[in-house]
């Protein structure tokens, strides 16, 4: 199925997990597609196996943001795709977070957002499609992740303004909040295998279908969003969680 064909796309974080996957079904079905990342080596990986474009960024740094715009310009012209889907997650309870953890969190995961997208707006065709990734986190009230979750209701705060705003213009604007998915997110946390294991486990039993979603799952999401046969879909949430925030047995 090649419905975006002829259709350029940003990825940002694209070098790895969700982003990764996400970039992998976009290019599957056509579209031109450029991924960022801080990570050189990861990006020059996705661009060979992917057959994307790879360009270095880094979301906390505006400069840096002006440069991928500068870039993607240069190179394509006009984006009618973005997934913004860089970010980091880090826990802290309460008592124990730090100014750094806060600002490092928010800095990548609402600012670095924000202004991406702020600084992406000239080159965005009419009727081009925008993917926030934001989570279940939100919502769920885990212990530890107040800045995390925080920072994506931030995100899907603004996916409702900014749907109200860029509509005069056409251009959709969603957000995706995936529940646990395997990704390598929880190595990056510190966590030995036999932890991560064992809390996926327990967190699966939570799950109604009883098992952590494929990135490629979430992937498939952003494409629908992308293309056309999402075109009378803005300013909403579409929960991608295998049933976890549904499920009435905690």
């Amino acid at each position: 199925m090649k419905n975006l064909e002829n259709k350029v796309a940003i990825v940002t974080g694209g070098n790895s997990g969700i982003g990764y996957a996400a970039a992998a079904v976009l290019a599957e079905r056509g579209a031109k597609v450029i991924v960022t990342g801080r990570n050189k080596e990861a990006l020059n990986k996705a661009e060979q196996e992917l057959n994307v474009t790879g360009i270095a960024a880094d979301q906390s740094d505006l400069k840096s943001i002006d440069n991928l715009v500068a870039e993607v310009s240069s190179k394509f012209g006009k984006v009618d795709t973005v997934f913004l889907n860089a970010g980091i997650a880090s826990f802290a309870p309460l008592e124990l977070a730090s100014e750094e953890h806060y600002d490092s969190i928010m800095n990548v995961n609402v600012k670095g957002v924000y202004f991406t997208l702020q600084k992406l707006l000239p080159i965005l065709n009419d009727g081009a499609s925008i993917i926030l990734n934001t989570s279940v986190n939100a919502s769920v009230g885990m212990p530890n992740s107040s800045v995390y979750a925080a920072s994506k209701a931030a995100l899907l705060s603004l996916n409702r303004v900014f749907a109200t705003e860029l509509a005069p213009r056409k251009i959709r604007i969603n957000a995706v909040s995936p529940g646990p998915v395997e990704t390598p997110i929880y190595g990056k946390l510190g966590l030995e295998k036999e932890e991560v294991e064992g809390f996926g486990a327990v967190l699966g039993e939570k799950i109604l279908l009883k098992r952590f979603g494929q990135a490629s799952e979430i992937g498939k999401t952003v494409a629908f969003l992308a293309s056309d046969d999402a075109s009378f879909i803005t300013g909403t949430e579409i929960v991608v969680d295998g049933g976890l925030t549904v499920n009435a047995v905690v």
